[in-house]
């Protein structure tokens, strides 16, 4: 699984430290842009294998990628 960030992205710090923490085999990056910019100048996001992942605030992203990541080890 690819989790992308980009560097300008607000909230993403937190969020990345979190997940290098518990997934430490994950393929995690950031990234000088995602090409999300209408997004991710408004909210936290992340790309996860190609797909727009936003949240509220960091916390919600970070619940929002752990429920991809535990759909995608069910699906395993």
């Amino acid at each position: 699984m690819k989790i992308r960030f980009c560097e300008h992205n607000k909230g993403k710090g937190k969020v990345v430290r979190r997940l290098e923490e518990e997934f430490p085999d994950l393929n995690i990056k950031i990234k000088k842009c995602v090409k999300q910019c209408g997004v991710c100048r408004e909210v936290p996001v992340a790309v996860v294998d190609k797909v727009k992942v936003t949240g509220k605030d960091g916390d919600d992203l970070y619940r929002k990628i752990i429920e991809l990541i535990r759909k995608d080890a069910a699906s395993e």
